[in-house]
């Protein structure tokens, strides 16, 4: 259920609009027009309906700040509106709208103007569908589609053709995916694959391939890049977007209006003939110029909004970026941003929140948070505590309390001095009251051999007293940790297991400390013992037990390839199968995945819930999930025993059925003693929470309770499927 919100300045000017051409608009109509306004279809379709699409064609184009709508008037005329008030003189209009459309007052938001049929077709040609693909059966709650969000910004912002969302979050199923390309081919369809849906993909492709005119394609996201020459030697007229997709569907709109060749669309791999006559053969794949994640315009990191109400109406999360990229080379990471950061400019986020904060208005029982989905929020040196409290105030002045990630060298660095430290608990502290709801950090270890072989450039020492900082300041966090990887000994397991285990890491929230008290406190032993609140560090661990993936292209990868330890790839991840350099962990690590996968939808469920709830519910499904994170860890203690009780020198051919009987035996187990804690925790989260949020979860525990598989989510497939 939605709740009405006070028109828009947009809505005000619309009417005027209207009012132009038939004077006497309905109110109802323009709150309805006023919804509509950040989907530029749905509003196209509703103008045209009120208007007589026969007697008055209309155009809607141009970005969310800069919605443009132009309406065919009886005398030939279109009269030209920049819904955002502002005079047409101060819109950069693409070169293709020179000698195309004459505006009679171009220094108003409105204006009569003479558009040629040709400058009519480019304002609805070519239709575009971006879709974005999801396995609902592992993550049962959407997340709001930044990539295709931030691509349909991009498309729009050239004022050519219009652009279509489809996010299977949202309950379309591929097989309805399926249909709507072939019932309403688009000319451009842009695909967005991560991990896990290699075979969406697939299914997708092989369905618009087989029409008998298909679309131009292109693919794009983190598994895609992975997967570039495999998908390339299937799908030879496929164009593979390598980087950051804004700057290429802008080229790519251009090349299919024929202003520039396939070579000159920025950031893309492809195969076979160019398309278009004329033009030479290719025959060996090809890649053109990539886009820096460093060079991207600010307006860039600004999603449109078509897709946000559907997503909080789904029980979804509301998601943002205030920067791009990382400061950081991590050994595991193979993404072509590394190393290469950009800011947004927190001056420029104000229009964007205040019509987000619009959408939440309409409904009220999803709380005010936004996640701010960057891999490095603070970022770079030179001026980055301002940069990072001013974005804070923005996005805390604009209503939201908000979420995100960093990387723990910027709450310590035992490089600097104390001076630097106590900035940076001074800056936390202020976040905090201007609205930050929970940081992430990534600090995959605390083992020095292996944040060295991860390349993390941090020290075991170094997390361990940013863990106390954070703690001790009373920020909410999360750490991700990689528990197994396929070159660790196991030593360096046990080593793990232990820093897991301590609990001199989370410390009191002591509000009454200065920063300088705490800063030189989480360095004294005495400190640290009396303010230890003795709970072990796993339970602030996002996700238990997690094992290396030797993703395609990755630094790791290479070190294991080295090491005889990689096998063939597997596109459903964009990985290669790796061994463990001692096939005793590597017994450990496969029974921890499925022991994740047992309870990844469930996990993910509270997991999300958490992200949608504020206040005591919140507090109760966050308890739910350390239920959770203890029985992982009990799990990972008879892993290391079950390795133990192996010799090293015990050859894998005579040692692994043993070992895979006894793990299973163990793990089932522990699975039994889960299910009886877990019964009454669901319980008793459920008392407290919404109805309809205490069936999803009722709903969730069900699946996992009528679960009897040790199975993998991802599991291997073949390269040809």
């Amino acid at each position: 259920m939605t709740t009405a919100v006070p028109l828009s300045a947009a809505a005000h000017r619309l009417r005027d609009v209207l009012d132009v051409i038939q004077p006497g608009t309905p109110e109802h109509l323009i709150a309805e027009l006023d919804g509509l306004l950040i989907d530029p279809n749905a509003l196209r379709a509703t103008l045209g309906r009120h208007l007589g699409e026969s007697a008055h064609r209309v155009r809607v184009s141009g970005t969310l700040d800069r919605r443009l709508v132009c309406i065919e008037r009886p005398d030939g005329r279109w009269i030209v509106a920049d819904l955002a008030g502002q005079a047409h003189t101060s819109r950069s209009w693409p070169a293709w709208a020179t000698g195309h459309i004459e505006l009679e007052t171009p220094n108003s938001w409105l204006s009569n103007a003479l558009i040629d049929e040709s400058a009519a077709h480019r304002l609805s040609k070519p239709d575009v569908l971006l879709a974005a693909l999801y396995h609902p059966e592992n993550f049962p709650l959407p997340r709001f589609p930044l990539g295709i969000s931030d691509v349909a910004r991009a498309a729009r912002s050239t004022l050519t053709g219009t652009v279509r969302l489809a996010d299977m979050q949202l309950g379309t199923s591929i097989h309805e995916l399926v249909k709507t390309i072939a019932d309403q081919t688009p000319d451009i369809l842009g695909i967005s694959a991560t991990f896990g849906q290699h075979d969406l993909l697939t299914t997708l492709l092989d369905a618009a391939f087989s029409l008998a005119e298909p679309p131009l394609i292109v693919v794009g996201g983190s598994l895609v890049a992975r997967n570039e020459r495999m998908l390339l030697d299937r799908y030879p007229d496929l164009l593979v977007a390598r980087g950051a997709g804004e700057p290429t569907i802008r080229d790519v709109l251009a090349y299919w209006h024929g202003e520039i060749s396939r070579e000159e669309v920025q950031g893309i791999g492809y195969t076979g003939a160019a398309r278009g006559e004329g033009t030479f053969q290719i025959t060996r794949q090809r890649t053109t110029a990539r886009p820096r994640a460093s060079e991207q315009p600010a307006g860039d990191l600004f999603p449109e909004l078509d897709l946000l109400p559907a997503t909080l109406a789904a029980k979804g999360v509301g998601q943002c970026e205030c920067s791009r990229g990382c400061t950081n080379y991590c050994s595991f990471c193979p993404r072509g941003h590394k190393g290469a950061w950009f800011g947004g400019d927190p001056g420029a986020f104000p229009w964007f929140l205040a019509e987000v904060r619009r959408v939440y208005d309409r409904y009220p029982h999803v709380p005010k948070v936004l996640y701010a989905v960057d891999e490095e929020f603070v970022g770079h040196e030179d001026g980055a505590v301002d940069r990072t409290l001013a974005m804070a105030r923005t996005l805390h002045g604009a209503g939201f309390q908000w979420e995100t990630s960093c990387r723990v060298d910027q709450v310590v660095r035992l490089d600097r001095d104390d001076a630097w430290h106590l900035e940076r608990a001074a800056m936390w502290r202020e976040l905090q009251d201007e609205g930050l709801r929970r940081c992430l950090f990534g600090i995959e270890s605390g083992v020095d051999s292996i944040l060295e072989r991860f390349n993390k450039e941090t020290t075991s020492d170094q997390n361990a007293r940013a863990i106390r900082t954070l703690s001790t300041l009373g920020v909410p966090t999360r750490y991700t940790y990689i528990t197994f990887d396929q070159l660790m000994t196991l030593e360096e397991l046990k080593a793990t297991y232990a820093f897991q285990g301590r609990t001199d890491l989370l410390l009191k929230p002591l509000p009454h400390l200065t920063p300088q008290e705490i800063v030189l406190g989480v360095q004294d032993p005495a400190f640290i013992a009396e303010h230890s609140t003795g709970r072990p560090f796993h339970t602030a661990v996002s996700y238990m037990l997690v094992s290396m993936e030797c993703l395609t292209g990755a630094a790791y990868t290479r070190q294991a390839t080295a090491a005889g330890l990689t096998g063939d790839e597997l596109p459903q991840m964009g990985r290669v199968e790796a061994r463990f350099q001692d096939w005793r962990i590597g017994q450990a690590s496969h029974w921890a995945q499925l022991w994740v996968d047992r309870h990844f939808a469930l996990d993910y469920t509270l997991k999300s819930l958490e992200k949608i709830l504020a206040g005591e519910t919140r507090k109760a499904v966050r308890a739910a999930r350390v239920v959770l994170k203890d029985a992982a860890y009990t799990v990972f203690g008879h892993l290391i025993e079950a390795i133990d009780a192996v010799p090293l020198g015990t050859a894998e051919s005579l040692g692994a059925e043993g070992m895979d009987r006894h793990l299973r035996r163990t793990l089932e187990g522990d699975l039994g003693e889960l299910a009886d804690r877990l019964a009454g925790t669901v319980r008793q989260v459920s008392r407290v929470l919404p109805r309809d949020l205490a069936v999803l979860l009722e709903h969730e525990h069900t699946r996992w309770v009528a679960n009897s598989d040790w199975r993998l989510i991802n599991a291997a497939e073949s390269c040809g499927t």
